[in-house]
């Protein structure tokens, strides 16, 4: 087990083990046992999962049976040998661990077959488990863990001597039954009594299926390792696969798709002289298509793909690469692929109107058909352009200087950027705003509206949808009671005191002029706005 290449999931499984065993050591609850429920669960759902496994390595060494059976003919037999010795362990270890469940719980063997561990009434008992597996006798010669440990030593023997000695050395089979291991008191204990004294029914279970689920990863070991000793001859790596590698996958109309197919690692002392068989708008191509292709030229084992783009939309592709091998059989790797074809179409416009205004921040649509965001790199001609981190939409600021300003879009691809496209916009100034109290820039206002209002507000135009508003720095109100004309000045856009006070005064039909507003709109820019009246009603 210490040598067992792991999978994450085995890992866990092992880790929840040892934690158990540990919690079990120091003589906890009932409660607590249960746990190794959950360990038996996960490690029954990873032995489900193997034949799958075994079906994808079967249907590969199958393949290679069926190129060439002279050669490959010996390895699949000992393959099959493989999986008998294995079937039969597996078989063994059900048996072994469906006789201590029905013996401990008294039931028949059909229906301890059946058992959760969470339905058995003894899964905290440790004594007959311990009888059956360790024995009478102290050294546990005389249980069944013995006989366990010399299956499982003659299984790994048997297993072994199926490869050849030159490649043993690359086997991990795991089942490691060596006597290492130490009690509680630190003294040296045998694998039976490490694995089965005193150890209750509920943690006996998930640990037998562990050994299950050991044994079907030393199979997979053991007839992996016949096939790569099956095609040794052929070539020094243990795989070969057939890769293709697009300069883009994202292209235009008129664009060429290109692309290098390489033959990843061969013998330099025996070249392969690979070929490479290629045909447009498929999934997926066999050998038996061979002479419908079209044959791509080799060189030293890179292969360059390259054609036209004629149709728009997803286009696909697909092939295999044929390498002969030094006995004379041909191996095929396939391979396919796919990439996009638009008409190249930029949008880039003000999201809020068809003008770049200046000293604020201008939002951008920037868009290119079928492009991704990210892959997209807008320019300004003048001023700056930027893109928020979270939102990934762009806003443009234009200096006052200019009159028109040009935003070009470029895609970016593994060979750099490639502009697409360009459009050019009209820097303004902001419009002036209209200056308005409670609403109004005419007629007939209350004086209770007005004092409640108690401020100028400059509007921006109606059909202007820019989200901007300008700051009044001062404004003045001017009106007439009989022959005398009276001024009242503010320092920003609220009434002044007075005003309010002068204004609750006023009778009906007496006009109020609010003149010499001053606001400041970006960049410090201010402006006079013109004046307006308000009657009292």
């Amino acid at each position: 087990m210490a040598h067992q290449k792991e999978t994450p999931r085995q890992k866990l499984i092992n880790m929840m083990y040892l934690v158990l065993t540990a919690m079990l050591a120091l003589n906890v609850s009932k409660e607590v046992l249960e746990g190794y429920s959950t360990v038996n669960d996960t490690v029954l759902s990873t032995n489900e999962g193997y034949p799958e496994k075994r079906l994808m390595t079967l249907d590969e060494f199958q393949k290679e049976f069926t190129l060439n059976k002279i050669e490959v003919g010996p390895f699949w037999n000992k393959a099959k040998v493989a999986m008998k010795l294995s079937t039969e362990m597996v078989e063994y270890i059900k048996n072994l661990r469906d006789e201590l469940i029905a013996t401990t719980e008294k039931v028949p063997l059909d229906s301890a077959r059946k058992l959760n561990i969470r339905e058995m009434r003894k899964k905290d008992n440790y004594s007959i488990p311990t009888q059956i597996m360790i024995g009478p006798l102290e050294n546990a010669t005389k249980g069944k863990a013995r006989e366990l440990k010399n299956k499982i030593n003659e299984y790994r023997l048997k297993m072994l001597n199926l490869i050849n000695p030159k490649f043993r050395k690359e086997i991990q089979l795991g089942l490691d039954t060596e006597d290492k291991y130490k009690d509680a008191y630190g003294r040296l204990e045998s694998w039976e009594r490490h694995n089965f004294y005193d150890i209750p029914l509920a943690a006996d279970i998930p640990i037998l299926n562990k050994f299950i689920s050991e044994v079907n990863n030393a199979e997979l070991e053991v007839v992996n390792g016949l096939l790569r000793e099956s095609i040794a001859e052929d070539f020094k790596y243990d795989r070969i696969e057939a890769k293709v590698l697009p300069k883009s996958n994202y292209l235009f109309t008129g664009d060429n798709f290109e692309a290098e197919v390489i033959v990843a690692a061969y013998d330099t002392s025996h070249s392969p002289s690979p070929s490479v068989y290629l045909m447009k708008g498929v999934d997926s191509m066999s050998t038996l298509q061979k002479g419908q292709a079209t044959l791509v030229a080799r060189d030293k084992g890179h292969l360059n793909i390259k054609f036209p783009t004629t149709a728009l939309g997803l286009q696909k592709y697909a092939g295999f690469v044929s390498v002969p091998t030094a006995s004379g059989r041909e191996r095929t790797y396939h391979f396919n692929g796919e990439y996009f074809v638009a008409q190249p179409v930029v949008t880039v416009s003000p999201t809020n109107m068809n003008v770049l205004y200046i000293g604020v921040e201008n939002p951008l649509s920037v868009a290119i058909t079928g492009v991704p965001k990210e892959n997209l790199s807008p320019t300004i001609s003048a001023g700056s352009i930027k893109q928020d981190s979270k939102t990934g939409e762009w806003t443009c600021t234009v200096p006052s200087n200019i009159k028109l300003a040009t935003v070009s879009v470029s895609i970016k691809s593994a060979t750099g950027l490639k502009q697409i496209g360009s459009q050019e916009f009209r820097v303004k100034k902001l419009p002036d705003p209209k200056p308005t109290i409670a609403n109004r820039d005419n007629g007939f206002v209350s004086r209770e509206n007005l004092i409640n209002a108690g401020k100028i507000v400059p509007l921006m135009p109606a059909d202007f949808e820019f989200n901007y508003t300008f700051k009044v720095i001062s404004f003045r109100m001017t009106m007439q009671r009989g022959f005398y004309t009276y001024n009242y000045d503010s320092s920003d856009n609220e009434l002044t005191d007075e005003m309010k006070e002068q204004i609750s005064k006023s009778n009906r039909g007496q006009v109020l002029l609010f003149e010499e507003i001053l606001v400041e709109g970006p960049g410090n820019d201010k402006r006079n706005l013109p004046p307006f009246f308000i009657t009292v009603k």
